[in-house]
């Protein structure tokens, strides 16, 4: 169990005080003093490893399902004894420009705050290390811990969305760029952040039905006088949905602007091509009647006839070039 407890600590107005070890003990001391809660955080238990824990703390079978099997919609139910918050934090990766998520679990009961923690993104150690400094904050109790770590996440989103905007302000330059780039890659770096949003999305999108009902409506467990930090923090996520909508909707149209450049582009290609057809054909025309081996050709016995032949040639190609180029074929 202390593998994957990675900190546990009992809250007393605010201040941080280290319990017993057992779970039991401390939180029996959390809920015998009235004003203080017991704070644990895991990393990925086992299902064996957080029997014990959800059999202290009597926590609902279902929500320790979702808990351990991970792969939930951000959501929020609540049992008879506990709360059940599923949040998706979102990590960005500068090197590969990809976006990852993990998950979070958070379990809010009487004098009780548990999480469970998948994945690197979730930020959880700042979050504990920013609510000791606020003691202020912190003595709220359950309902500051469930605020702080939504808050996080949410703040979290933003700064991976102005991440995807720089990417998508970098794929614009390269699609509207004077020589194109290489069409292959553009497209398959388009497609690549198409899939990047798409994976923020889920994780941003579905969290805004329960970060409303936490902000509008009373929820047990949370402190009814939260709502107007949660109204912050629903505020927050509303600009970062839309803007992820927003990102969503200008690589469609960088990728239609994107393959619309390709068919102009193999417009000109063809042009040109037909362009030095129709220049190749008029010289193979005139060869090809001088091939015919006809014993009455009026011009076989003129004595400028070959070289006013070539002249007419050269004229003819020199003529056809200028047109094309003054039509933007060549």
């Amino acid at each position: 169990m202390r593998r994957v407890i990675v900190d546990s600590a009992i809250y007393r107005e605010g201040r941080r005080k280290d319990g017993p070890a057992d779970l039991s003990d401390a939180l029996r001391e959390a809920r015998a003093s009235g004003d203080a809660f017991l704070w644990v955080g895991l990393y990925e238990p086992t299902e064996a490893e957080f029997d014990h824990v959800s059999a202290e703390f009597a926590l609902h079978p279902l929500a320790v399902e979702d808990a351990l099997k991970a792969h939930q919609r951000p959501k929020l139910e609540v049992y008879d004894d506990s709360l059940f918050m599923v949040l998706k934090p979102v990590l960005y990766e500068p090197e590969s420009d990809r976006v990852s998520t993990g998950e979070l679990m958070v379990f809010v009961g009487d004098s009780f705050v548990v999480t469970v923690r998948h994945g690197e993104g979730a930020p959880l150690a700042a979050v504990r290390r920013r609510l000791e400094a606020e003691p202020e904050v912190l003595r709220h109790g359950p309902t500051a811990v469930l605020y702080a770590i939504g808050d996080a996440v949410v703040d979290h989103y933003i700064e991976v969305a102005g991440e995807l905007q720089v990417d998508l302000e970098e794929l614009e330059t390269d699609v509207f760029a004077p020589a194109g780039g290489n069409p292959g890659s553009t497209a398959e770096r388009i497609y690549t952040a198409k899939r990047q949003v798409l994976e923020f999305r889920r994780a941003a999108g579905p969290l805004a039905a329960p970060v409303e009902r936490l902000a509008t409506g009373a929820v047990p467990f949370v402190n009814r006088h939260a709502q107007p930090f949660f109204r912050d923090v629903s505020d927050h996520l509303i600009r970062v949905n839309e803007q992820v909508e927003g990102l969503n909707q200008l690589l469609s149209d960088v990728l239609a602007a994107h393959l619309a450049q390709m068919g102009v582009r193999q417009n000109d290609d063809v042009r040109k091509i037909s362009a030095w057809a129709a220049m190749a054909a008029v010289p193979t025309m005139v060869a090809g009647i001088y091939g015919m081996n006809f014993e009455h050709m009026p011009e076989l016995g003129w004595v400028w006839a070959y070289p006013a032949v070539i002249l007419v040639m050269v004229g003819i190609e020199v003529g056809l070039y200028r047109m094309f180029k003054r039509r933007g074929w060549m």
